[in-house]
C-alpha cells in the first residue's frame, strides 16, 4: 500500500472513525470521570505515537522526529487553548451531559479545517517563496502576543458569528440533550447548542493561525504535517475533561509556548537563507517546555466531581 494512495487514506480515516465511535459510545454509557478521561487520553496518545512507527518505516528517521515534534507541538498548543472551550461552556451554561457530543462535532470540524489549512499552507510555500516570511512573522508575533498577554482568551458574547446566528436563526430557549435541531409544531428550531458549536469553531479557526504555521515550521511534508495534526486534535475531547477536573493549573505553559512560537518563527525565517536548524532541537525544546510547565504547576481547584458542573 503506497503512503499517498487513496487506499491508505481510506484506511487511515476508517481507523480514526472507529476510535471516535468507541470513544463516543463510551461517554454515552457512563459518567465522564477523571479516571475514564485519563484512560482515553492515554489511548489517543498511544494511537498518535504508534503511528510514528509507520512514519519511520515510510519516510525515515528525519521525518519520524519531525512527526513526533509536530504531534507534541499541536497537542501542547491545544492544551493551552482548551481552557477557552471551558469558558465557552460556562458562558452558555451547557449541561454537563451535553458536552461530550458537541466537543466531538467541534473537534471533527476542527480536524477538517486544520487539514484544509495545511493543504493551503503547503501549496502556498511551494508556489510563493515569500510566504516563508509571512508564516515566520505570524509565529513571531503570536509568540510576542502570548508572552505579553498570556494565553489567548475570547469573549463568546462578542463573537460576531454567534451574534449573527442569534439574530437570524430560530432558536429555542433551552437545551434538548445533545440535539442541535428540534421540530415543534411543524417548525424546525435550533437549540442553543448550535451557538456553542459556532463559538468553538470560530475560536478554533483563530487558534489555527498559530498551530498551522507552527507545524509547517517543523515540516513541509504534507503527510507528516497532516497526520500529526489530525491525530493530536482528535484526542482533545478526553484531554478537555482531564483539564476540566483542574488536576493541574499549568500557569507557566503560556510563557513556554510564547518562547517556542518565537523560536519556530525564527527557524522558519532562517530557512529562507538556506539555514535549517536540526529537527531534534525543536523536539527537545517542546518536551522541555512541557516538562517545565508540569513541574512548576500547582494543584488546581477544579470541580472534582459532577456537582456544580451544570
Amino acid at each position: 500500500m503506497e503512503v499517498t494512495s487513496p487506499v491508505f487514506w481510506v484506511a487511515f480515516h476508517a481507523v480514526i472513525v472507529l476510535f471516535l465511535y468507541l470513544d463516543l459510545r463510551h461517554y454515552k454509557k457512563t459518567e465522564v470521570t477523571l479516571r475514564d478521561s485519563l484512560r482515553w487520553v492515554a489511548i489517543w496518545i498511544a494511537v498518535g505515537l504508534s503511528f510514528s512507527v509507520f512514519v519511520l518505516y515510510a519516510y525515515g528517521l528525519e521525518e519520524f522526529v519531525k512527526y513526533i515534534t509536530a504531534y507534541v507541538t499541536e497537542y501542547t498548543l491545544s492544551m493551552d487553548n482548551i481552557f477557552v472551550f471551558l469558558a465557552i461552556f460556562t458562558y452558555f451554561s451547557v449541561p454537563y451531559h451535553s458536552r461530550p457530543f458537541v466537543l466531538l462535532v467541534g473537534i471533527l470540524f476542527a480536524a477538517l479545517f486544520r487539514g484544509l489549512f495545511i493543504i493551503i499552507g503547503v501549496a502556498l510555500l511551494e508556489r510563493y517563496h515569500w510566504m516563508v516570511y509571512v508564516f515566520g512573522a505570524i509565529l513571531i508575533y503570536s509568540g510576542y502576543k502570548m508572552a505579553r498577554s498570556g494565553a489567548e482568551s475570547v469573549d463568546p458574547g462578542k463573537n460576531k458569528v454567534v451574534l449573527l446566528a442569534k439574530r437570524f436563526l430560530p432558536l429555542t430557549h433551552e437545551y434538548e440533550g445533545d440535539r442541535f435541531v428540534v421540530v415543534r409544531d411543524g417548525r424546525r428550531l435550533f437549540t442553543p447548542l448550535v451557538l456553542v458549536l459556532l463559538a468553538i469553531e470560530t475560536t478554533d479557526i483563530m487558534f489555527a493561525f498559530d498551530s498551522v504555521p507552527a507545524v509547517l515550521a517543523i515540516t513541509r511534508e504534507f503527510f507528516t504535517a497532516y497526520t500529526s495534526n489530525i491525530l493530536a486534535v482528535l484526542g482533545l475531547r478526553s484531554l478537555y475533561f482531564v483539564l476540566e477536573h483542574g488536576v493541574k493549573q499549568l500557569e507557566n505553559l503560556g510563557k513556554g509556548l510564547a518562547f517556542y512560537l518565537f523560536y519556530l518563527g525564527v527557524a522558519f525565517l532562517l530557512t529562507a537563507f538556506g539555514i535549517d536548524l536540526p529537527s531534534w532541537l525543536s523536539l527537545v525544546l517542546i518536551l522541555s517546555i512541557l516538562a517545565w510547565a508540569f513541574l512548576t504547576s500547582k494543584k488546581g481547584g477544579g470541580s472534582g466531581g459532577k456537582d456544580g458542573r451544570e
